[in-house]
């Protein structure tokens, strides 16, 4: 058995992990409220819980977007790391596949995924462009994330308070709740799954607190 065909199982692994003992309980621990108050508060402590609250949802955000950001990274790295390996094994030239999206595009390719199917393609493009926003902030992958993905913004939305002072700038306002991370994840385990050449592949993963029980703690880690 090549590295190439034991590769997709472990990435898959490790990311059903990842998610599940990392980023949910840090997500499902961190305080936040439905809808935030506003207007004059009757006494100093409503206020400050006021206050507080506003706090609770920005860090929350912040978090989900750092979290983004880990996993389109952890991702890249993968995809890197099977395609040198495809290419050691002579099974194909991925030498020129860099960057997130030729290397997506290129590793599709090689383990016959179809990217359109059931949007995996858009998902996971849309977790590479919201974490360059998260990295850069203001820009060319802000103005693309604004067309593809209007819904990750919501002005209206009784939730969130822009902590920063100042002119406000769309990059500080992309909302990343928690099914946006549920449907990056179920993205790149699908895509692990789906190129996964081995017996019992797992290539409709769940998510939340059932994904990792999907894979097992057998797969040693990368």
């Amino acid at each position: 058995m090549s590295t190439a065909e034991q590769l997709p199982r472990i990435f898959q692994a490790n990311l059903g992990r990842f998610f599940e003992r990392v980023i949910l309980p840090v997500m499902e621990n961190l305080p936040s409220h439905a809808a935030l108050e506003t207007g004059e508060a009757d006494s100093l402590d409503q206020f400050l819980d006021r206050a507080a609250a506003q706090v609770d949802n920005y860090t929350a955000n912040e978090a989900a977007k750092a979290f983004v950001l880990t996993l389109a990274g952890l991702f890249e790295r993968q995809m890197s790391r099977w395609a040198r390996a495809t290419q050691d094994a002579g099974i194909a030239d991925m030498s020129r596949l860099t960057g997130f999206e030729p290397l997506l595009a290129g590793c599709a390719e090689q383990a016959g995924i179809d990217l359109v199917v059931d949007g995996l393609g858009e998902a996971l493009t849309q977790m590479f462009v919201v974490a360059n926003v998260v990295r850069h902030g203001e820009g060319r992958s802000c103005e693309r994330l604004r067309a593809i993905a209007p819904d990750l913004w919501d002005e209206e939305g009784a939730d969130y308070h822009d902590l920063l002072p100042g002119t406000p700038v769309a990059s500080e306002h992309v909302r990343v709740r928690q099914a946006d991370l549920e449907r990056y994840i179920r993205a790149v385990t699908r895509f692990w799954g789906l190129a996964d050449p081995l017996p019992l592949a797992v290539t409709g993963p769940p998510y939340g607190r059932c994904v990792s029980a999907n894979f097992g703690d057998g797969a040693a880690p990368v």
